[in-house]
């Protein structure tokens, strides 16, 4: 039995389900319809389907788009218990593992020695963001594990299990796929928190595996632990969402708490359950137990506790007494759990964009007296003030007085973290990050909030956009002479997150990631000269326009030597329940992403050729003016929104944030993560690959060929543009096209970029594939394989989806008539294509 058998299976069970609840017609509705759309796959007349979808009414128009989403999400099911079977029974070293980092470092020449000291000074820090491209309900997603849970008893004789999964299906057919409200803040936190188990069921294999690679490559023990820790901006993240407030904060923080005591509540018990031996020796005849026990209480009571001292000191105790095995697999479970989560579970940034820190900062100023018209002041007069505020301890609030609503927004988060941290300890918090960071002064601000609470924060500047990027360096430079700022830093790592989403919208698919690169290059050598440790922060999606693609890929794909005590990462929407659903998938993918990191941090700082470089710097001019001439055209903007659903996707309740920042509706406030799914619900995916033709041209096939074999830099960007084409499909876009037609005839310009994104599609897979000598996804034969077997099923949604669009812009309350069955295909397309935001 493999995965074919189990789509088949459950194929059929949708189809039974389809016939008891909507009738024979309806069934055979299904049937035909795909019957027509593989004709129209083979080159067949597209005649007979064009009929049947004009003629659907709105019922049967959203039932059979269910009828198509629920086979995607039971086919992602399928798929999903494929791999963990896969990776369950494997057998040696798999690609891609700590073994294999650690064989390669040996290879290298690296040390056990020196092994061990890289461990000690890198982080993979994975950060939870509610950017939800994740919009199924909660009921939904709980009747999904349910059906996941019992396929592999459809393996055995088991009738019962068919009759399960049967049940589950017929249950949620006749369930409501969409939210009626759109989610709170402290639904996302909920929500986001679900992978936690799984994540927490991992960590320890994980820390095993290490163990046992070491000793397999070195020949011996080591003390070296999994660098990992997680964070979370749900509850924390206030930039343009203004349900983020410092009430919704607090609730975010408990949730944590709570979270936390229920993990290690578990791994207590378990520990406790293993740990049946009485201790040996005269210093200590009580049992393991009854330590474990007054943990369990403190846990459980919500009391402070020293978890990590105590625990090594336990498994120090059991190793001193002959128990080596038991240290070893019985407390490394526990042990593991409390270290990664304690009992904060994860680390809740504070994220503000620089405009509202620097109006709360106005306030303060014009409140003590200091300054009245701190916003007008020129950046050099801004640092002189600044600076002179932090060597001084004085608040500036006067005591006792109510802040202003402003001043409440900005400085009641930081309030929050603060009582957290005196709760559960420092990680409780983790960092403050300032969105669209353009100066020093964006970097200091902060500093100034949380000092009238009393609290040490550690700012991290965003640069986002293609400007903010190349200033970078420069800024980082500024700051970091500071002596004001270096007292505040001390010896702690220097953050600095880079944004992948404005700078792509900005610049376009090829110049973003050049100036991604370089933005890191220079920033490293700058902290390099500065003398202190730092970190990068990617803000990646799951598009590839967004920074999307394999972690492992992407972090090897890194500038060399910009890496040094280590990279954090956003995981975002459907990245969640993709990566880590299961205790096996969690396990995978956190390895392949320890794996990328361990190899890429041991690369030394050396650039490639000059001329590559050189060549790659033409190539992004060449590419962002291309881009800079499509979204700039005066005809641009109507012809996205007539050919996308963006007026749709803002009706949306997948989340609690607008889908533009504040201000008239331009490109530039629109939120890249509904730009980016507007273009992938039509196919086109233009953030994954437009203009990239033109800066391949500027380099030249040839020298391309070279720099794509043996930089690892430029191979992942081309590799990631492989995945975005071959999503890509052209026959579907035409279908978007025809929304064009107003009835009134084609517009000119809408015409024209109609047929310039035809051909530059078109030219770009041409460009693709000469330069890595294969069609595309030709060395990704799965997922090639993947998106083929997908497309047929994804037909119909998006036909549905282009009649629906026609007849809601068709009359002046169009949308309100249609918006159930236009949601639902929304929701079809992203689980059929699966990396929507």
């Amino acid at each position: 039995m493999g995965i074919r058998n189990d789509v088949n299976l459950l194929g059929r069970t949708l189809g039974q389900v389809l016939k008891e609840q909507e009738g024979e017609a309806f069934f055979d509705l299904v049937e035909r319809t795909r019957a027509l759309v593989r004709e129209v796959r083979g080159g067949g007349d597209d005649s007979e389907l064009r009929a049947l979808i004009g003629g659907l009414n709105e019922a049967d128009a959203g039932n059979l788009t269910r009828a198509f989403t629920w086979y995607f999400q039971l086919v992602n099911l399928a798929e999903e218990y494929e791999r963990v079977r896969v990776l369950s029974g494997s057998q040696g070293t798999r690609p891609q593992s700590i073994e294999g980092a650690l064989v390669e470092l040996k290879a290298q020449g690296v040390s056990a020695i020196e092994a061990e000291a890289l461990l000690a000074r890198l982080d993979l820090g994975l950060t939870f963001t509610a950017h939800p491209t994740e919009m199924r309900r909660r009921t939904i997603r709980s009747h999904l594990v349910e059906v996941a849970r019992a396929i592999p008893d459809l393996h055995s004789q088991d009738e019962s299990a068919v009759e399960r999964v049967a049940a589950h299906v017929e249950a949620m057919w006749t369930t409501p796929e969409l939210r009626r409200l759109k989610p709170t803040v402290l639904d996302e936190v909920k929500g986001g928190l679900n992978y936690v188990t799984s994540i927490a069921q991992a960590l320890p294999a994980l820390q095993r595996d290490l163990q046992r690679a070491f000793r397999t490559v070195y020949g011996r023990d080591t003390a070296a632990q999994v660098p990992l820790s997680f964070s979370s901006w749900m509850g924390g993240d206030r930039d343009g969402n203004p349900f983020v407030t410092p009430q919704a904060t607090a609730g975010a923080l408990e949730i944590h708490r709570q979270r936390a005591r229920e993990v290690l509540l578990s791994a207590i018990k378990q520990a406790y359950a293993d740990l049946s031996q009485e201790g040996n020796t005269e210093d200590s005849p009580d049992s393991y137990r009854e330590e474990l026990r007054d943990l369990h209480n403190s846990v459980r009571d919500g009391l402070p506790v020293e978890l990590l001292p105590r625990l090594e000191a336990l498994r120090e105790r059991l190793r001193a007494e002959g128990q080596q095995r038991s240290a070893d697999q019985l407390l490394t479970p526990l042990l593991t759990v409390a270290r990664v989560f304690g009992q904060h579970l994860v680390s809740l940034d504070v994220r503000e964009h620089s405009a509202q820190t620097g109006a709360a900062v106005a306030e303060l100023l014009a409140a003590a007296g200091v300054e009245a018209n701190y916003l007008a002041l020129p950046e050099h007069a801004k640092l002189e003030l600044l600076t002179r505020e932090l060597r001084s301890r004085r608040p500036l609030w006067p005591a006792g007085e109510a802040l202003t609503d402003t001043l409440e927004t900005a400085i009641g988060p930081i309030r929050e973290v603060q009582a957290a941290t005196r709760l559960v300890g420092p990680r409780a918090f983790g960092h403050y990050v300032i969105s669209m960071s353009e100066s020093v002064s964006d970097v200091l601000e902060p500093l100034l909030l949380a000092r009238e609470v009393g609290f040490a924060i550690l700012p991290v500047p965003l640069f986002e956009t293609l400007a903010d990027l190349e200033r970078a360096p420069q800024v980082v430079w500024e700051l970091l002479s500071l002596p004001e700022y270096r007292a505040v830093l001390g010896d702690s790592v220097q953050e600095i997150m880079l944004g992948y989403s404005d700078s792509n919208k900005d610049a376009g698919f090829l110049a973003a990631n050049w100036a991604l690169h370089e933005a890191q290059r220079k920033i490293s050598d700058v902290c390099r000269r500065a003398g202190v440790h730092w970190r990068f922060f990617h803000g990646r999606g799951t598009s590839i326009g967004r920074g999307g693609g394999p972690a492992s890929r992407a972090i090897l794909g890194q500038p060399a030597g910009t890496i040094d005590a280590g990279i954090r990462i956003t995981e975002q929407g459907e990245a969640l329940a993709d990566k880590y659903s299961h205790p096996v998938l969690a396990r995978r993918n956190l390895e392949q992403a320890l794996y990328g990191l361990m190899l890429a941090a041991a690369r030394p700082a050396l650039d490639p050729p000059q001329e590559w470089m050189d060549a790659l710097d033409r190539a992004a001019r060449v590419s962002a003016r291309a881009y800079r001439t499509l979204v700039d055209d005066a005809d641009f903007i109507p012809f996205f929104e007539r050919v996308t659903p963006i007026h749709e996707i803002s009706r949306l309740n997948i989340a609690s944030r607008p889908v533009r920042r504040p201000g008239a509706p331009t490109l530039g406030n629109l939120r890249a993560i509904p730009w980016v799914m507007s273009w992938t619900q039509n196919r086109a995916n233009l953030p994954g690959w437009y203009g990239l033709t033109e800066g391949i041209r500027e380099i030249g096939v040839e020298q391309a060929r070279a720099m794509y074999a043996d930089w690892p830099f430029f191979r992942t960007v081309l590799d990631n543009s492989q995945m975005s084409l071959a999503k890509s499909d052209p026959l579907i876009f035409c279908e978007y096209l025809t929304l064009l037609d107003n009835g009134e005839g084609t517009a000119e310009g809408s015409a024209r970029l109609a047929e310039h994104l035809k051909y530059s599609y078109r030219d770009a897979v041409e460009a693709v594939q000469s330069v890595i000598g294969a069609e595309l996804l030709g060395n990704e034969p799965r997922l090639r394989e993947s998106i083929a077997l997908r497309n047929p099923y994804i037909d119909p949604i998006h036909r549905i989806q282009v009649e629906l669009l026609r007849r809601a812009r068709a009359t002046e309350h169009g949308l309100d008539e249609y918006e159930r069955p236009l949601l639902l295909s929304l929701q079809g397309v992203a689980a059929g294509v699966r990396n929507t935001g």
